[in-house]
């Protein structure tokens, strides 16, 4: 089959392109090469190391050529990265055919943009705006690999997806895979601030420099969207939620559109924070009610403004009436009026706006877990078909563990978007090995009952952000481990059914080496880590009790200060005959807020699973558990063996010096033995903590903090990264 019709070039032309070609992946491999002396995080999964000498021979007969258009920004970055890729992959670059397919060979392509790919338009239409297609074919005698889809973004998409596979050592043989995205919307928001600073940011200073932009556009710009675009992220809030007005101004917006023009090319849309009192420190008016006829004119414009600059702007998060945020609250209104003002000055240019359920009463709550929903649920049908009700994955505030949050499966006729982490603001910052895989999975998996059984958090999301925790720092995460956060964000957004664990070796493999006696014990460490930290820092359903303000550490003696919901006292109430929360209908009614199934276990102190005890249940400390143990007894062994749990993970990542390179294994080494250290610390503070409370003797087998309760409240740590200003 001839390929004239895709628009092929004379042979002389072809030459040159080719030559050009040939330049580009010479200028990657010896980038590349660098990187692989380096071995300083910098590359992420994204690597290409060469493979083993046999596989890549291997690929090689199944991959020589690649046939791809490069007339649009999207086609162009899909070809470059595919260069890239299989330069590194297969220690040499491919050669570029526009001209006919003589030999195997890979093609990029929509029905658009290739006539190879043309006859499958009807089956390209059944995959969506950004799903793909791989396949292997045969065409006039030759084996071809297809990367098709229906627009650009998805050819990018399946490039990622192949080069993945090659990277895992798959086979490449009957190759069939169907692709698209089961969450519309899939975002990083990103809490920087206009000065560099990040908050709750463990990798150093912002990524974005807004002094030198527009002007400078920094090459890491671009490899941060590479990074984003090969796990389908779609979307990037640029600014902190505790936003600055000046964010909306417009040099500010000039910088922001131009990180538009950069990551626009890789199929993500820019969004901004917005500051709800906007129109008075921007605009001069006296008020920022949003039924005020000059307010909504204000709004409107400004978006008129910014979509003047950037024609696919997202739209804004906005964070009000929360900690001291500005809202309509403060006029006497609802979210929902709040919300529908800036909808309406969007709907015109396509924009949604992601209003969180994250809020705060002026007077401290009964129970701080029940405000999210009693201040929404009663909006449901009211927002606007543009808004988007961004929702924690827990009641509380990101912790180690919670129930999911009730508002899933109780706001039927509004758009509902998850929000978690992946900075680690309650799980040990950038220092501390967890994998927070299993925790995206056990909330996505959660079954609401909303609808009888099998009604999962996922199923009623349409879109998913992640708190990035992306920094300036080489590693991009302030740690090795903690880019696997990032991944499996973006492979559980764009397929929440994806197990964590094969996540977890989908990276490993591209990370470190795709030899199984590497893979599968870094798999064995970071499936246990999440369970580990919970182990040694809020075992057993316990939550908040991390140290005031920068949550840097155990303090579960925290008391006092302006409100009473932001102690550890609060949350786990341990006295001399118990410990743990009563949300049952006896107390303050959480469970409530859930389905009846849901309610009827959380409320049963026979039947709610354990890990979730006394977040539901304030119990006796003599209660006895499933080991057989009272409660008190359980509650040290958890502590005791978290920190067991960390001693293997030193003990399995010692088992891999000279099968990971020197420098890397290095400072894994050292940040495990400084968590090592950390969970010593959290179980010794905590132990000292609960038995001042109890009064009792800890178990046989257990060693006493080896220093006074007083001691461990003395600790200061004014140095800690990432709190609040």
């Amino acid at each position: 089959m001839s390929l004239q019709g895709l628009g092929a070039t004379p042979l002389h032309r072809w030459n040159v392109e080719r030559c050009h070609w040939m330049l580009v992946a010479a200028a990657v491999l010896l980038a590349f090469t660098g990187n692989v002396r380096a071995e300083d995080g910098y590359g992420l999964w994204m690597r290409y190391a060469p493979l083993a000498p046999a596989l890549a021979a291997d690929y090689r007969t199944q991959l020589g050529e690649v046939v791809a258009p490069d007339q649009t920004p999207t086609q162009r970055a899909a070809r470059e990265e595919l260069v890239r890729g299989l330069s590194g992959l297969l220690g040499r670059a491919p050669r570029m055919n526009t001209v006919a397919i003589t030999a195997p060979t890979v093609v990029l392509g929509t029905p658009q943009s290739s006539v190879v790919i043309a006859p499958l338009r009807k089956e390209m239409d059944a995959l969506g705006d950004e799903g793909y297609l791989l396949r292997h074919a045969q065409i006039d005698g030759h084996d071809v690999l297809l990367v098709a889809a229906p627009h650009d973004i998805g050819v990018l998409y399946g490039v990622f997806h192949l080069l993945r596979l090659l990277q895992t050592g798959a086979s490449l043989d009957a190759l069939e895979v169907r692709e698209s995205p089961r969450v519309r919307l899939r975002l990083l928001n990103h809490w920087d601030n206009l000065d560099g600073y990040v908050e709750r940011g463990y990798a150093g200073r912002s990524l974005w420099d807004w002094q030198t932009l527009p002007e400078w556009r920094d090459p890491r710009y671009t490899d941060y969207a590479r990074a984003n675009a090969s796990l389908g992220i779609n979307g990037t809030v640029l600014n902190n939620v505790n936003a600055s007005a000046q964010s909306l101004a417009p040099d500010y917006l000039a910088k922001a559109a131009a990180l538009a023009d950069i990551f626009r090319r890789y199929g993500i849309r820019v969004y901004l924070s917005a500051r709800f009192s906007a129109p008075i420190e921007l605009g001069g008016l006296t008020t920022a009610d949003p039924l005020d006829p000059a307010v909504q004119r204000w709004w409107r414009d400004k978006a008129d403004e910014i979509y003047t600059r950037i024609p696919d702007f997202g739209g804004f998060l906005v964070k009000a009436n929360s900690e001291g945020q500005p809202g309509p609250q403060d006029y006497g209104r609802s979210h929902a009026d709040g919300a529908n003002l800036l909808a309406a000055a969007l709907a015109p240019h396509g924009g949604v706006v992601m209003w969180r359920a994250f809020v705060y009463a002026h007077d401290v709550p009964a129970d701080r877990a029940t405000q999210a929903y009693t201040e929404f649920v009663g909006l449901d049908g009211a927002f606007l078909p543009n808004v988007i009700v961004q929702v924690k994955n827990g009641p509380i505030d990101f912790q180690p563990r919670e129930p999911f949050h009730p508002l899933f499966g109780a706001m039927p006729r509004t758009p509902l978007m998850m929000e978690v982490q992946i900075t680690k603001e309650y799980l040990g910052f950038a220092t501390h090995l967890v994998y927070l895989g299993p925790l995206y999975e056990e909330v996505l998996q959660a079954d609401t009952r909303a609808r009888g059984e099998d009604a999962t958090v996922a199923q009623f999301l349409t879109a998913i952000a992640g708190v990035a925790n992306i920094g300036n720092d080489r590693t991009w995460t302030g740690s090795h481990f903690d880019q696997a956060n990032w991944y499996a964000f973006g492979r559980l957004a764009w397929n929440p059914q994806h197990p964590s664990r094969d996540i977890a070796a989908e990276w490993a493999a591209m990370t470190f080496a795709p030899d199984p006696e590497v893979v599968q014990p870094i798999v064995e460490m970071m499936m246990d880590s999440r369970e580990a930290a919970v182990n040694y820092m809020t075992p057993l359903g316990l939550h908040h009790l991390m140290a005031r303000g920068h949550h840097y550490g155990p303090g579960p003696w925290v008391d006092g200060g302006p409100r009473a919901d932001w102690t550890s006292v609060y949350y786990h109430r341990a006295d001399r005959h118990g410990i743990g929360f009563d949300r049952t209908a006896g107390g303050s009614n959480a469970v409530g807020q859930y389905a009846p199934e849901v309610a009827a276990e959380y409320g049963d102190l026979a039947r709610v699973p354990e890990p979730l005890l006394l977040w539901f249940h304030h119990v006796p400390w003599d209660h006895r558990m499933a080991s057989g143990r009272p409660l008190w007894d359980e509650l040290i062994g958890r502590y005791t063996q978290g920190i067991r749990q960390v001693q293997g993970m030193q003990a399995t990542w010692a088992g891999l010096r000279g099968r990971v390179d020197a420098q890397r294994h290095a400072q894994v080494d050292a940040f495990l033995s400084l968590q090592r250290r950390e969970a010593q610390w959290w179980r010794d503070a905590s132990v000292a903590y609960f038995q001042s409370v109890s009064g009792r003797p800890l178990p046989d087998g257990e060693t006493a903090p080896p220093h006074p309760l007083a001691w461990y409240e003395a600790l200061q740590f004014p140095s800690a990264p990432g709190d609040g200003r």
